[in-house]
């Protein structure tokens, strides 16, 4: 299973579940240490950040600004173990702003301007890979 620094991600499997799937895990630590994972809809840039949008009232955003370091999980979703794929990663998040990663995000998702409020009410996250590795159930 291929691993390594994210700024060398050229691993075609790799890249296609990233740019396929839509929603990732986020592991966070509460002040206490205890982890949070939360799931949520995520847009992918072509070095392969993962951007989201989020209440900066939730936990994980409340989290992410006290420690922004995080882990992510990408992965398919299968009924049999041997099809088991995804991504594991460890880095950084933090909030962020930037016309083109959100209009490519509204884009993925098909947010019409029904959603305008809620957008304009929510903040814009970055995950930037630090370690990643690649996982296949059968290799």
């Amino acid at each position: 299973m291929p691993s390594g620094k994210a700024t060398s991600i050229d691993d075609k499997r790799l890249r296609s579940l990233i740019e396929q799937e839509t929603t990732l895990v986020l592991a966070t630590t509460m002040d206490d240490g205890s982890p949070i994972a939360t799931p949520l809809f995520y847009y992918p840039d072509d070095d392969l950040n993962l951007y989201w949008l989020s209440s900066p009232e939730s936990r994980h955003s409340r989290n992410l600004h006290a420690r922004p370091r995080a882990a992510v999980a990408v992965f398919a979703p299968v009924t049999d173990w041997r099809e088991i794929r995804g991504v594991q990663m460890e880095g950084t998040a933090s909030a962020m702003s930037d016309d083109a990663i959100l209009a490519g995000y509204r884009r993925r998702f098909r947010l019409g301007a029904e959603l305008d409020a809620v957008i304009a009410r929510s903040t814009m996250y970055a995950f930037r890979a630090e370690w990643w590795r690649y996982v296949d159930s059968l290799g």
